[in-house]
């Protein structure tokens, strides 16, 4: 599979994301639920919260496993990418977006519906709280996943947040598999562990060559509070990586009986965390499919995770690749 067409396709919901900043005060009058998480809501819930929050709004192509494809992509891997767009002018400029960063767009698919959309309210200390409606992505379903998505591929990256369609989650694992590929699955959110931690346990007893987990979502697998090294040792128990990410005090990456700390890079100024936990599985799988130790690997993940962060939004500005790519492709 070394020689396959694509290094990398990621799988999951093309979303495409409006940024805001806001204050605390506003998440405890207008939004229900926990800072910090992502719900899937309905379209009018986001417009009715856009109208509130008034016009100092960003609109950047985004999606958990497409951010990660794309930060790859950046670094120099060949990629593709499997998911639904809509046929609107939204999906149209996420589509052009991704095709002209050096992806191949032929894997996804469409309907012709609104392109999904992510509301990302970031409070004055850098936390992003979602809400999410899927649109277009929403109506992939488990009958259009096959072989010829994962052909040529040598490794899948998947979402967490295709579990809120289980028979699609699981159709997605099975046909890389069958397929040939390595699979990597990113968990996503606590909200999404919540709901479907004993699916998470099977895959991971069925075998996955790569894991990410923050620290809330390793909390919720495991269902105690432990130190984050312990997460990424029982994680690697079941055969694959585990890379339990702690933001700003970097993150644990273990394989077998090898456990390595990765130190966090320096973060002047903390813009906004959307994406960063995205970007740092980008470094990390650059890393990984290119032959790295886990400290390389670990060290091109730290540096996209922070200037991600210097950031509005999950898109690095193009004019910072070349000197990350540069930094990637010579780190030792």
């Amino acid at each position: 599979m070394s020689a396959a067409q694509f290094e990398l396709l990621g799988v999951g919901n093309p979303i495409m994301d409006i940024l805001a900043h806001v204050e605390d005060a506003f998440l405890e009058q207008h939004v229900a639920g926990d800072k910090g998480g992502m719900v899937l809501v309905d379209d009018s819930d986001i417009a009715n919260l856009v109208q509130r929050i008034g016009t100092k709004l960003a609109m950047i192509p985004g999606g958990a496993a497409a951010n990660t494809t794309l930060g790859a992509t950046r670094l120099g891997l060949r990629t593709a990418f499997l998911g639904k767009i809509g046929g609107d002018t939204t999906a149209e400029h996420y589509f052009s977006n991704f095709v002209a960063a050096g992806g191949d767009g032929s894997r996804f698919k469409r309907a012709m519906l609104p392109n999904g959309r992510c509301l990302s309210m970031v409070t004055p200390d850098g936390q992003r709280t979602m809400r999410t409606h899927l649109g277009a992505a929403m109506t992939l379903s488990p009958a259009e996943i096959t072989l010829a998505d994962f052909a040529d591929c040598r490794h899948a990256h998947v979402e967490g947040y295709l579990m809120f369609n289980p028979a699609l989650a699981e159709k997605v694992m099975q046909t890389a598999r069958a397929a040939g590929c390595t699979v990597s699955l990113d968990l996503a959110s606590f909200e999404v562990v919540n709901l479907a931690r004993d699916w998470i346990m099977a895959q991971l007893h069925e075998g996955i060559e790569v894991v990410f987990a923050n620290e809330d979502e390793a909390k919720a697998l495991f269902q105690r509070d432990d130190d984050y090294e312990n997460y990424a040792r029982e994680l690697a128990q079941f055969g694959g990586i585990a890379a339990v990410k702690m933001g700003k005090d970097g993150a644990w990456i273990a394989r077998g009986a090898e456990l390595i700390r990765v130190e966090p890079e320096p973060v002047e100024r903390l813009i906004d965390t959307t994406g960063a936990g995205d970007a740092w599985a980008a470094g990390f799988l650059f890393g990984y499919l290119r032959g790295r130790s886990l400290s390389e690997a670990g060290a091109i993940a730290s540096m996209l995770g922070a200037e991600t962060v210097r950031h509005l939004g999950a898109s690095i500005p193009e004019v910072m690749w070349p000197r990350l790519k540069n930094h990637a492709n010579t780190t030792t």
